[in-house]
């Protein structure tokens, strides 16, 4: 039993969020039923998405409902509410919320008091000042950019086929990413593999016409899979016909030109940021101990050092990693320590609200598997290298093994397996993003452009 009655607030409907609460309404059941405990779960959207599936999604290969956990079917011994934390005064125990009936209401955002603190907002992409990067860069942390990814590149791929003007044709056909991470790798080589097949379906495209760039600062891809597997995929994207360019940064891309730092330029309507993550800015909106990187300072118990009844793991927390040599070595800030860190989470939580003694988070990294498109891929597991089929297959039966729910799971499973008893879907539903486009049209309005391709965009 509980020492009193104690309101947990789970900030973040993500990895952490959303295991964390999950586990929590397991280990408090009986609390939750006596109303000696409640869980107010604040997220911005209504599911948890699952990222390592991001790359299939915008493939075609897993429909974009599968690659999502609707927290309310889940979470239903919690609050879910749909919102932003958009600041934290932890000695008071109270959060700054807004909801989506907060400009309807027009009363500006509403104070939410709590006991015990769950901060687990994870993370956004790290971009840089880089000139025409917010016009016409495209990011791939969210499903909904997955799929307007997926449509666009197959939009381009019919503007290519359609116009008799060259340089529009190779602009449409250029595709650059920027970034050599698990993000960028995997993006790039499932969409240059299903425009690859895609370009059976056109009469005048050929694979060979499309240039497929990756672009990457340091000296080497995929750093989690090790160097020589690294390397592998160097070499096996260069098969391909992928153009990877190391120790490149991109420099600007107004005007619909992507310029290299090495000199290149390509005229583009696709670039793709993929170049890292920092983490979510509401971390310094909170009056929470921060290392230097703006994560917060964590304990192995996953407390927030220092701040009592608050506790942090994921993307926005340094928790340090009490396997490693080094002394003031952190975790790293991805899906394999999440998951895991999530759980020691719930139980503390559930330790201390009893008064029982906590547990430390100790996970040695075991390896990476990676995808690069349809039996194609790397993976350095345990300390063995495997690469094509088998590393691709190991990725598939991890994930699987991985993404919540049964419900989940089987839906996966049976796309696959139709997948390999059917041809490849190659239809874009870019008009999914617009979808009072024709009425307006028929109305008297003006249609939208393609926010992709438009320098101003469009909403």
């Amino acid at each position: 039993m509980v020492k009193e009655r104690a309101r947990i607030l789970v900030v973040g409907g993500g990895y952490v969020g959303m295991y964390t609460a999950l586990r929590l309404q397991r280990k408090l059941k009986q609390e939750l039923k006596r109303g000696e405990a409640e869980i107010t779960v604040v997220t911005p959207d209504p599911y948890m998405t699952y990222q390592p599936f991001l790359p299939e999604a915008a493939a075609g290969a897993i429909s974009p409902r599968h690659v999502v956990v609707p927290l309310r079917r889940v979470l239903d011994g919690c609050q879910i509410v749909i919102g932003e934390v958009r600041s934290i005064d932890h000695a008071k125990r109270t959060a700054t919320l807004s909801t989506l009936a907060t400009e309807e209401e027009g009363a500006g955002p509403e104070p939410l008091t709590y006991d015990e603190l769950v901060l687990a907002p994870g993370s956004i992409s790290r971009t840089l000042p880089i000139p025409g990067l917010a016009d016409h860069g495209i990011g791939f942390k969210s499903v909904e950019e997955a799929i307007g990814l997926r449509n666009h590149v197959i939009e381009q791929m019919d503007i290519a086929s359609s116009t008799r003007d060259p340089a529009i044709r190779d602009a449409a056909l250029t595709f650059v990413f920027v970034g050599g991470g698990f993000a960028g790798v995997e993006a790039l080589g499932e969409l240059e593999d299903m425009a690859r097949y895609a370009a059976r379906y056109y009469h005048n495209i050929q694979p060979e016409d499309m240039k497929w760039i990756l672009v990457e600062a340091s000296d080497r891809i995929l750093p989690e899979v090790g160097e020589e597997m690294g390397r592998y995929t160097v070499t096996e994207l260069r098969r391909r016909n992928i153009d990877v360019r190391l120790h490149t940064r991109l420099d600007s891309c107004t005007d619909r030109v992507a310029q290299l730092s090495d000199g290149s330029r390509f005229p583009t309507r696709t670039v793709v940021w993929t170049a890292g993550v920092k983490p979510h800015p509401l971390v310094a909106a909170t009056d929470l101990p921060l290392n230097g990187r703006g994560r917060l300072k964590c304990t192995p118990q996953l407390t927030v050092d220092g701040a009592t009844h608050a506790w942090a793991a994921g993307d926005a927390a340094a928790v340090p990693d009490v396997t490693a040599d080094e002394p003031d070595a952190t975790t790293a800030p991805n899906a394999q320590h999440a998951v895991r860190q999530a759980k020691v989470l719930g139980d503390n939580i559930a330790h201390a609200l009893r008064g029982e003694p906590l547990e430390t988070y100790a996970h040695k990294y075991v390896g990476s598997v990676a995808s690069l498109g349809l039996h194609k891929g790397v993976a350095h597991v345990y300390g063995r290298k495997l690469k094509g089929y088998p590393a691709w297959f190991m990725h598939r039966v991890y994930h699987l093994s991985r993404v919540p729910t049964y419900n989940r799971k089987a839906r996966v499973l049976a796309e696959w397996t139709l997948s390999g008893l059917f041809k490849r879907e190659i239809v874009s539903l870019g008009s999914l993003e617009h979808p009072r486009a024709e009425f307006e049209l028929a109305a008297g309005g003006k249609p939208p452009t393609d926010p992709f391709s438009d320098p101003k965009g469009s909403s």
